[in-house]
């Protein structure tokens, strides 16, 4: 198979309206990227203005990448940390008292290999509750994380992640059982 690289450069692949926030977010971005580092509400709200859905007492960097926060949804107490890579081309949920650790990347958007002009695709990818996604760990497109589930560091997530479980190593495998959290 011979790679159609023109016919891929030439579709479609965001709406009038999306390229239109894409280039907003281009404009607000330097507002977030170059605040305080302790602005965690001045960075909510900016998210906010730009259609994410962000809940209370929220911390989210301002080294962390966001592709777009219309596509962004995180629940209450939860943390993302410096340097996170979000590539939300599909919805990204994050559930509620859960920490994205620094450098992790978290990807919505694949292309499609067995085509060849390489369509674009976008997956959602959805984050439990009481969720740890440690230092350089990598979420897979379509991707589903369990409440309590731990992914560990460097680790690579191809598939979903089970409640209460510990995944490790590339591809991430099943390590343990983490105990329940009681609230």
């Amino acid at each position: 198979m011979t790679l159609d690289i023109k016919s891929n450069r030439k579709s479609a692949k965001y709406t009038t309206r999306v390229q239109f926030l894409r280039v907003l977010w281009g404009v607000v971005r330097p507002f977030f990227k170059y605040s305080p580092r302790t602005a965690f509400s001045w960075r909510c709200f900016l998210l906010r203005c730009m259609g994410a859905k962000i809940g209370r007492h929220i911390h989210i960097y301002n080294s962390t990448t966001i592709y777009m926060p219309w596509n962004l949804e995180v629940g209450n107490w939860s943390s993302i940390g410096e340097h996170v890579f979000i590539y939300n081309l599909d919805k990204l949920n994050i559930g509620e008292k859960s920490t994205i650790s620094y450098r992790a990347h978290i990807c919505c958007g694949t292309h499609d290999y067995k085509k060849p002009d390489l369509p674009l695709v976008k997956l959602p990818v959805n984050i439990g509750d009481n969720t740890w996604i440690c230092t350089d760990a990598f979420i897979s497109p379509g991707t589903k994380i369990g409440d309590g589930a731990i992914v560990a560091a460097r680790a690579v997530v191809t598939k979903d992640v089970g409640e209460f479980k510990i995944v490790a190593g590339n591809p991430a495998v099943f390590i343990k059982n983490r105990a329940e959290i009681n609230n």
